[in-house]
């Protein structure tokens, strides 16, 4: 009867190693096939980003690429000692911006909330890819799971979203040299709090005419998410803002501008549209933009940076914690490999009329 057992046990054990082993290579495998998103489409990588930041924000930025693309958290550090991130991302939902608020509630608590409302005029996600840049990079939770499932497209699977490898397992003949040196080495920093800095100038020119809709309503759930914000915001203690970015295209029509307005009055929530104050603020659309009036370069979001943040300092009273020595030191280094970035990119779109990592990325 003992050896009996003794066979037994040793035949689990077997197994157990077994499927231990398959699971080790499950998850080897997974970590290489998924996207590293290193010399393409660096904006993969923003989701993941924000958990690497260990320091608190007093301001949380939240939108698509208006909010991640035109305002620099750098530069309303160095101006005003204000400590803030985005978590925005291509393309990002409204539904989106708040389940990454509710999350990040887990981890901090900002003084203020300010979400760009472009985004209410997208009543769906266009492509898979964009859901991927948003979801593939946050930490498991009841948040991400919600999100998945009220913002993925008919033909995605939740399968794929709970194991990567299903959705990339067919990534083999793209695979660099990164996919291997990342696969548990950790990746370097790609954006600056949340920042995508651009120093190439492509001036603004006139922009194909849209077509006209038959109804510029704002589709039922996005009214419903921003309301589960201002609920959110409410319950917390956290200050809202809503903001319109100063840019030119897609084009943010009078009918828009009335359903927002409109409601932040409703609400009690404070509401700039900045493509009102562009004279103001300093934007200029021959230099302030890197993509023909669509983004601000990064001497554009420096522009609405300050004049952004002295707005939100003194309606907020928002600190400076320029004298705190522990953040000073971080976000100082920060600061500094930010203004290093401007300057290789500014020279080498003067020598050659492009920035080639960005070149490559578009092609």
């Amino acid at each position: 009867m003992r050896k009996y057992r003794k066979g037994k046990w040793s035949r689990y054990g077997i197994l157990a190693g077994s499927l231990a082993i398959f699971l080790c290579v499950v998850f080897f495998l997974q970590m290489l096939l998924t996207p590293k998103y290193m010399g393409t489409v660096i904006e993969g990588n923003f989701t993941e980003e924000y958990y690497r930041d260990s320091t608190r924000h007093e301001l949380l930025i939240l939108g698509n690429c208006e909010s991640y693309e035109n305002i620099s958290p750098m530069k309303l550090w160095e101006e005003y000692g204000i400590t803030s991130y985005i978590r925005g991302n291509s393309n990002q939902l409204i539904s989106q911006s708040y389940y990454l608020l509710r999350e990040a509630l887990r981890y901090e608590q900002p003084k203020v909330v300010l979400l760009n409302i472009q985004a209410m005029t997208v009543a769906e996600q266009s492509s898979e890819e964009y859901n991927r840049m948003v979801f593939d990079g946050m930490k498991w939770s009841k948040d991400k799971l919600e999100g998945i499932l009220n913002s993925k497209r008919e033909e995605e699977s939740l399968a794929e979203y709970l194991f990567p490898i299903l959705r990339y397992h067919s990534r083999w003949s793209e695979l660099t040299g990164d996919d291997f040196r990342f696969v548990f080495q950790e990746k370097p920093l790609k954006s600056y709090q949340g920042y995508y800095l651009r120093a190439d100038i492509r001036p603004y020119t006139e922009f194909p005419t849209e077509r006209r809709r038959s109804d510029y309503t704002f589709p039922e759930q996005n009214m419903r998410y921003l309301q589960e914000i201002v609920t959110l915001c409410q319950e917390n203690g956290i200050e809202l803002v809503l903001m319109k970015a100063p840019s030119m295209y897609p084009v943010w029509v009078e009918s828009y501008e009335e359903q927002i307005t409109e409601f932040a009055e409703k609400k009690g929530v404070y509401y700039v549209n900045t493509l009102l104050y562009a004279d103001e603020i300093g934007i200029d659309m021959s230099t302030d933009t890197y993509d023909e009036g669509l983004h601000l370069n990064v001497y554009g979001a420096e522009k609405l940076s300050v004049w952004l943040g002295e707005k939100l300092r003194e309606r907020y009273d928002l600190t400076d914690f320029r004298g705190e020595e522990g953040l000073a030191q971080a976000y100082n280094q920060r600061l500094e490999e930010y203004k290093k970035e401007k300057i290789e990119q500014k020279e080498e779109f003067e020598r050659f009329g492009y920035i080639s990592k960005y070149t490559m990325q578009e092609e």
